[in-house]
């Protein structure tokens, strides 16, 4: 019987929702963008990349949060290491 009754109470209820949006947003989440830090921090000098923006260029300098890129018409441009998206290649 009170077993039955903590069922039926709106804190269990909402406790449930916790655990459901922890299990299937929030984790899920946290394991993405862990992931893309550890890619960002493992970002070498001479590695080719994509920006968010579309900008394909290869690294010629990195600092702790901004990487110096160089395209091909540009000498060198700087941007924020958070703004790589995906290596285009390792040549």
């Amino acid at each position: 019987m009170i077993l039955l009754n903590f069922f039926q109470d709106p804190l269990f209820f909402m406790l449930l929702i916790f655990i459901v949006f922890w299990l299937f947003i929030i984790r899920p989440k946290q394991k993405q963008m862990k992931k893309e830090n550890e890619f960002r921090n493992n970002l070498q000098k001479g590695d080719k990349v994509i920006t968010a923006g579309g900008i394909h260029g290869k690294i010629v300098g990195i600092q702790e949060k901004t990487i110096f890129l160089e395209c091909e018409d540009v000498k060198k441009i700087k941007i924020e290491k958070s703004m790589i998206y995906r290596l285009s290649s390792k040549d």
